[in-house]
């Protein structure tokens, strides 16, 4: 019985379920967190969403709305609150949940959710690995993407890329066995799941290298000359093409975004190569000590080499293309994520084989730990809510205001203060009187102010004390 318990425990299936027990327990750090930690900005955009679609009589894909209705994001002034960025399956998804539940906290269900989904790209990776790498590559795969402090961050916030991720990678996966077996079930498969990556993030075009040395991989069986080869980007894209080209009937709902690619002329600057190579792959990634095994991986050639090579150009060219994105938002590396717990962990197997035991575990052991040390020394900040303030003004905003109110709540543009009064509205002030004339009817303020105070003296107050200010707009002193 103690012979089969343990032939048990030393299968590869329970390895890798104690790493995704490990992944999940590690995710659950801080998961009660309110929408105010890092980039809660774009976390409580991509929330509201869903919340709208909670609030609203029916869920419409095709019109998502959210809380903003200023002219911040897009320039034009979005009094409709359209929200024209992802193709929102995955807010509808949640909403419908939260409509069935609903005793269920929209934040804390988001949060699981992209948990859930981180869970399964890292079995997504171990299965892709496991093709191309084999099994000892591919657990460690699996671990190094459970582990990675900017990964354990990501992989528990309300934004797209959690899902992106996972899509895109099943996608390779399934276009790696459709080449294999020629089984048509993984082609449309791997069609699927590209095409709901590209309605959340357009960015997985920079994909193909891969897709193309896999085909390669293949010639032999001359699967280039297979028409669904040619197709399949067609009708992976298609749908993200009549997405893009019908949300241009929404002009005030579409963030400018032009900025990204190289709006602030940084793209092969020094500063260029220091944010992305040095400050976010070798210092936030990796913790400096993490750059040793994505080097020595460098050491072994084969056929995996090249299909990892080339998701590495496929790295470099979003890097290029999205230059300024890239550096002014550390999100936008979540599509390396992928690549780079492959590369750490081929690099240990390298180092493992390289040299002798007694010299390999010790460096293995010493250069991971001090990695995920000071790597989580820039991580965990990420974790720390910055606005308690908001938290509370927002609670008891949310408690005297009408729910159908549309309010002010400045913050500077920032969104997450709106987002925690439950109301939509404008995240800024300034111009109060001509944002009366578009509806506003509150102004919530956490700071006591020149403008709260100027507001005060003009119009009666609702509420004031140490934690908030409220500001009836539509009742004027006399």
């Amino acid at each position: 019985m103690l012979k089969k318990l343990k032939k048990a425990l030393n299968q590869p299936a329970s390895y890798l379920s104690l790493i995704l027990l490990l992944a999940f327990f590690v995710r659950l750090y801080k998961i009660n967190n309110p929408v105010a930690d890092w980039h809660s900005f774009r976390q409580a955009d991509t929330a509201s969403v869903t919340r709208e679609y909670v609030k609203a009589d029916k869920i419409d894909l095709l019109r998502p709305h959210y809380q903003d209705l200023s002219n911040i994001q897009s320039g034009l002034d979005n009094l409709d609150g359209y929200r024209m960025v992802e193709f929102p399956f995955v807010n509808a998804f949640l909403a419908i949940f939260l409509r069935t539940f609903k005793n269920l906290d929209l934040v804390l269900f988001s949060r699981l959710s992209s948990v859930f989904i981180s869970l399964g790209t890292i079995l997504v990776l171990y299965k892709l690995v496991k093709e191309f790498s084999g099994t000892k590559t591919a657990l460690l795969t699996a671990l190094v993407y459970t582990l990675l402090p900017y990964s354990i961050y990501y992989s528990r916030v309300i934004l797209p890329e959690p899902y992106f991720l996972f899509f895109s990678t099943l996608s390779i996966w399934q276009f790696y066995l459709f080449a294999k077996k020629r089984n048509l079930s993984h082609y449309l498969f791997s069609i699927i799941n590209l095409a709901l990556a590209a309605l959340l993030k357009p960015f997985v075009v920079f994909l193909a290298p891969v897709y193309l040395v896999i085909i390669w991989q293949f010639r032999q069986n001359k699967i280039w000359k297979n028409p669904l080869i040619y197709l399949l980007p067609v009708l992976a894209f298609t749908p993200m093409l009549l997405w893009r080209e019908w949300i241009k009937n929404f002009p005030s709902g579409i963030p400018v975004s032009d900025w990204l690619f190289n709006g602030n002329d940084i793209r092969f600057r020094p500063a260029w190569f220091r944010w992305l190579f040095y400050e976010r792959l070798s210092k936030l990634f990796l913790g400096y000590f993490g750059l040793v095994f994505l080097l020595s991986n460098l050491w072994k050639k084969g056929q995996d080499f090249y299909l990892y090579a080339a998701w590495w150009l496929a790295v470099l060219l979003y890097f290029i293309v999205i230059a300024t994105g890239n550096v002014q938002h550390d999100y936008y590396q979540n599509f390396i994520l992928p690549i780079v717990a492959i590369s750490v962990a081929r690099g240990i197997v390298v180092i493992n084989e390289k040299l002798s035991k007694k010299i390999a575990w010790p460096i293995i052991f010493c250069f991971a730990l001090g990695g995920l040390f000071f790597s989580w020394q820039q991580i965990a900040g990420y974790f720390s809510v910055n606005h308690w303030e908001y938290i509370k003004a927002g609670q008891i905003a949310d408690k005297k205001i009408a729910h159908d109110a549309l309010v002010i709540a400045p913050a500077m543009g920032d969104t997450q203060f709106l987002f925690q009064t439950n109301r939509r509205g404008w995240p800024i002030g300034f111009e109060i009187e001509d944002k009366i004339k578009k509806g506003a009817s509150a102004y919530v303020s956490a700071n006591y102010d020149w403008e709260a105070k100027a507001l005060e003296e003009k119009y009666q107050t609702i509420i004031k004390n140490n934690d908030v200010i409220i500001i009836d707009l539509k009742a004027p002193k006399p």
